[in-house]
């Protein structure tokens, strides 16, 4: 639709998006279409509204919501698949929110529209959310070209909020070019960010830990690249870190690591039904002088000090090109799509069970029994899915 006028993209989105509900056997509320017009076209202060009204009812657990958020989505997905996405994931304190404030005001000076979508965590006890990472970036909050949205986790794993993946389409059907994921503060084992994006940057401190920290399996081998933030800190330390690092993305590679999953790490519960390393085979990458392969780098910078920004998106760009040329990005891209859909079955399967009216009467006594040591919570879980049919 590029070569289209605006106008004609508009009008050629909202007939396919009629016929998209259509063929999905409802037709469009009146109220939904005006929502979808200001998302794709809409001035800005009421893109902006269309914007967080749209998510919000993707976020709802209502199942009312649920069939006009499922329209809406579909209606939308025309438009999107045009912008870069970026995950950015580290520890607690790392500086991501300053990072990505300092990434977000150089992109809009190279003429780009920057969303970010930031999860916090939720609290175990209260089950509330902060949602404080947006007034960390006071520039690029009231910045025209930029938007923002805070989501909480709730108690979703892997770093994640658990409709990240609907409100990066969102952004991406309002026109923003580059879609910036912040995880919730990670240890080694939420790595969900990977799966939704096209490219996985990891930050870490200066002082991360020794070699063998390096080396753990988990997040940092899924990274497609390491930047060492609070370089500024202790130039002295970073150095190391970086030296550390890049030797222990180099040994991920000789040993046999196999080029990453376009979509997401394969794990022992991974859905019946995926194929996440179908399209690229997941051969070994051993030809670490082949430049049609990217290999994880490691840079270090001061997002404080405004210190390596533009190296950063350099190398994002270079990753960019090669990947989008030798077409990994496109198979990665249509893996994630699969793995998000068996995500949702997964889910979706997790609340009809819940829902299911036999289920509900037996659940209650099973799970007394189960507190009270009379019957095993594997022979317990066994007899309530006998129920669910």
């Amino acid at each position: 639709m590029k070569h289209l006028s605006p106008e004609q993209v508009h009008e050629a989105l909202l007939l396919q998006a009629d016929a998209q509900a259509r063929q999905d056997g409802r037709e469009l509320r009146e109220a939904e279409m005006a929502l979808m017009q200001d998302v794709i076209g809409g001035e800005p202060a009421r893109q902006r509204r269309a914007m967080a009204k749209t998510i919000t009812l993707l976020e709802s657990t209502r199942a009312d919501h649920r069939l006009h958020a499922d329209a809406l989505l579909n209606a939308l997905l025309p438009a999107t698949g045009d912008s870069f996405r970026l995950g950015i994931s580290g520890v607690p304190g790392v500086g991501k929110s300053t990072f990505i404030e300092a990434l977000g005001l150089h992109l809009i000076s190279l003429g780009h529209r920057v969303a970010v979508l930031a999860v916090d965590p939720s609290s175990s006890v209260s089950g509330g959310s902060i949602l404080g990472d947006k007034t960390r970036m006071e520039q690029l909050s009231v910045h025209p070209q930029a938007y923002i949205r805070p989501s909480p986790s709730s108690g979703t794993l892997g770093g994640v909020a658990e409709r990240t993946r609907e409100a990066m389409l969102v952004c991406e059907a309002a026109g923003y070019d580059v879609v910036i994921v912040e995880t919730v503060g990670v240890g080694q084992s939420e790595t969900a960010v990977q799966g939704m994006t096209d490219m996985f940057c990891l930050l870490q401190l200066p002082n991360a830990g020794d070699d063998l920290q390096a080396i753990k399996k988990g997040v940092m081998e899924l990274a497609d690249l390491v930047v060492i933030n609070k370089a500024d800190l202790d130039e002295n330390a970073a150095t190391r870190a970086r030296a550390q690092i890049s030797s222990a993305l180099r040994l991920f590679g000789m040993h046999g690591h196999p080029e990453r999953s376009p979509g997401r790490p394969k794990s022992a519960n991974a859905p019946l039904g995926g194929s996440e390393q179908s399209e690229l085979g997941g051969q070994p990458s051993h030809a670490h002088h082949d430049e049609t392969i990217w290999h994880p780098t490691v840079i270090q910078m001061s997002a404080l000090k405004n210190q390596g920004i533009d190296a950063f998106w350099a190398t994002v760009s270079q990753f960019r090109d090669l990947q989008s040329h030798s077409g990994r990005l496109a198979a990665r891209r249509r893996a994630q799509d699969e793995a998000w859909m068996w995500e949702r079955i997964d889910a979706g399967l997790k609340a009809r069970f819940k829902a299911h009216p036999a289920v509900r009467e037996q659940i209650g006594p099973v799970a007394d029994d189960v507190r009270k040591g009379v019957v095993a919570a594997s022979v317990a879980a066994r007899r309530l899915l006998d129920l669910f049919h």
